[in-house]
């Protein structure tokens, strides 16, 4: 059997490792065949995914993505690094933002937000799924989608500035925050290695920056 590529699933993403005494080429028609193996154990989900046991360049990242696409039905949501303390950092920190803002009186929902549904909420909302485009959430307070932003959003709908949206694929068609809005192009991207980020308030305009570790600390519902 060929191991230079072997695939590990868990409950975060998944994991590819690629060995690196083999040939990029060979491991490029080896990606192929063991996804299109695996294509109905994977099925349709989405999931983060990583790579291990050989540096790999951008270029390569993005051919192994559409190698992986055009074998299988897989949605694969972000690339995570392989920095260990900054990916446990970041799930720690994150968990612990998710606990206060359900012990503060947050709403969660789980699943997809398809076009033509509308999620409201007096508190902070945190969405486990996408936001399809067409569908909309609006919220007195901050929003955040582990997950796809592809709707609407509006944050701090009650006039607070100070909210936010953060999202694991940040592509809205509108977003708001307190009295601010902004729209998007008519014409979704397509964000080939897509990243958590957050939207904000600054001197009366909408910002949307790649979300790190301190900013992270710096979040408070």
């Amino acid at each position: 059997m060929n191991n230079s590529v072997i695939i590990k699933s868990n409950k975060y993403g998944i994991a590819v490792i690629l060995d690196s005494e083999v040939s990029y080429e060979e491991i490029l028609t080896d990606i192929a065949v063991k996804f299109r193996e695996s294509a109905k154990f994977f099925k349709d989900a989405k999931m983060a995914l990583s790579f291990e046991g050989r540096t790999l360049t951008d270029a390569q990242e993005k051919e192994i993505l559409n190698v992986i696409t055009e074998n299988s039905n897989l949605q694969i949501m972000c690339i995570i690094d392989n920095d260990g303390i900054r990916e446990q950092h970041f799930k720690k920190a994150l968990e612990e933002r998710t606990c206060e803002v359900s012990s503060s009186g947050g709403q969660f929902y789980k699943g997809t937000l398809r076009s033509g549904q509308v999620l409201e909420s007096e508190d902070s909302m945190i969405v486990l799924g996408d936001v399809n485009p067409g569908a909309k959430v609006v919220s007195n307070g901050n929003v955040v989608v582990l997950g796809a932003l592809k709707g609407t959003v509006y944050a701090g709908e009650s006039g607070n500035p100070s909210s936010f949206v953060v999202a694991l694929e940040m592509n809205p068609m509108q977003i708001k925050i307190g009295d601010v809005m902004a729209r998007c192009p008519d014409t979704p991207q397509k964000l080939q290695n897509p990243e958590p980020k957050i939207a904000f308030v600054e001197e009366g305009n909408i910002y949307i920056e790649p979300i790190n570790k301190n900013v992270i600390n710096d979040i408070k519902f």
